[in-house]
């Protein structure tokens, strides 16, 4: 196997695709399973994710989003009244959003190329939004799009509004919907995101606290995440994100005193990859950020991640390529018999693991550590 790129092509059966939360399952939100990429040995084990304390040592720190989800799905119709769905995507500078028009379908909906600029599409409650371009604006106004650039005008301010009105972002792998506490993590404090930064969603108080007792420490960046597009794995485009002093000053700290920067989620990787310069030092910030982390693009800042489990073609599959090195060279890891680490042989040895032993994708499934020692 090639020692560069990302995971290689693989099918994934709709039988390991969550489809329901595990609380639907009969599982606690920390019970889902927890595959651990431990590279200073290069091995793969198997465990609970209320296991995580046993890899976390005192000093160590998590980096955890704090955004919010929004109800951002909004039932739509047309001026000649075909029904349509939009979903709120990113806020933008100026108060506009960029937004995704979708047609309804069964289980969920489905992307919609034919809306062209100029559309106005009434919305529950007296709201309305038109369509003024295509995101990102390719240099002309007439091009089919799936992301647009969308006046939105509704009659109290967003958030009230999509709580009101709105439901939860899902797809066609969820077949019924479920209610807007389902897509909150224990971390959330400022909605705005689309979709759920889900990899912080097994988390729970108790282990939070069992954390902390431990000696972890545990630091907030926002990052606002937009839609996804399962259909097309296109890259996600500029979302919002901050990152606080004290945040900054304890990743600078963790890694000054060789402790462990250990990202949960890859917001939190863009986030923070975002404010660290080439020699690692990382400074707070706030904006929009259309960083994406590359095989041509050395990590700066996290160590280890806590991720769910990502689709063949997925752009976050680059990221965790990234962050394998990068935690593999901080361990000084090596496979056996002295050849350097090879990040895509375990990345693909671990995705194999996870497929063949029955682990779950997607928002509700289950999770992977990646750590260096």
């Amino acid at each position: 196997m090639a020692a560069t790129g990302v995971i290689a092509d693989f099918a994934l059966p709709a039988a390991l695709e969550a489809g329901e939360p595990p609380e639907a399952r009969g599982l606690a939100r920390d019970q889902v399973r927890l595959l651990v990429s431990n590279l200073a040995t290069d091995s793969i084990e198997h465990a609970r994710f209320h296991d995580l304390p046993r890899w976390l040592a005192a000093g160590d720190l998590l980096v955890v989003n704090t955004s919010g989800t929004l109800n951002a799905a909004l039932a739509a119709t047309t001026e000649r009244g075909e029904r349509l769905e939009l979903h709120l995507s990113t806020r933008l500078p100026g108060g506009f959003w960029s937004a995704e028009v979708r047609q309804p379908a069964t289980p969920a909906s489905r992307a919609d190329r034919t809306p062209r600029a100029g559309t106005t599409l009434r919305l529950p409650g007296g709201g309305r939004a038109t369509l003024l371009a295509p995101y990102p604006f390719s240099g002309t106004i007439d091009a089919a799009s799936r992301l647009w650039i969308a006046a939105v005008l509704t009659p109290e301010p967003i958030p009230q509004y999509l709580e009101r009105h709105g439901r939860p972002i899902r797809y066609g792998y969820v077949a019924r919907a479920w209610p807007s506490s389902s897509y909150q993590t224990v971390f959330a404090t400022d909605p705005g995101s689309a979709e759920m930064p889900s990899a912080a969603r097994p988390f729970t108080p108790e282990l939070v606290t069992r954390l902390v007792s431990h000696g972890v420490q545990i630091a907030p960046v926002l990052l606002h995440t937009g839609v996804a597009s399962l259909e097309d794995h296109e890259p996600p485009y500029e979302e919002y994100y901050r990152v606080p002093r004290q945040t900054a000053e304890r990743v600078n700290a963790a890694r000054a005193r060789g402790h462990r920067v250990i990202a949960v989620g890859t917001t939190v990787v863009r986030a923070l990859e975002t404010v660290t310069d080439d020699s690692g030092l990382t400074s707070p910030g706030s904006g929009w950020t259309n960083l994406v982390i590359t095989a041509d693009r050395s990590l700066r800042s996290a160590t280890g991640l806590i991720t769910g489990l990502h689709e063949p073609r997925a752009t976050h599959l680059a990221m965790l390529e990234r962050v394998v090195d990068a935690a593999a060279r901080t361990a000084g890891s090596r496979q056996a018999g002295g050849d350097a680490f090879c990040a895509p042989c375990h990345l693909e040895r671990a995705y194999a693991e996870a497929r063949a032993t029955g682990y779950l994708w997607h928002e509700f499934g289950d999770s992977h550590l990646i750590i260096g020692a």
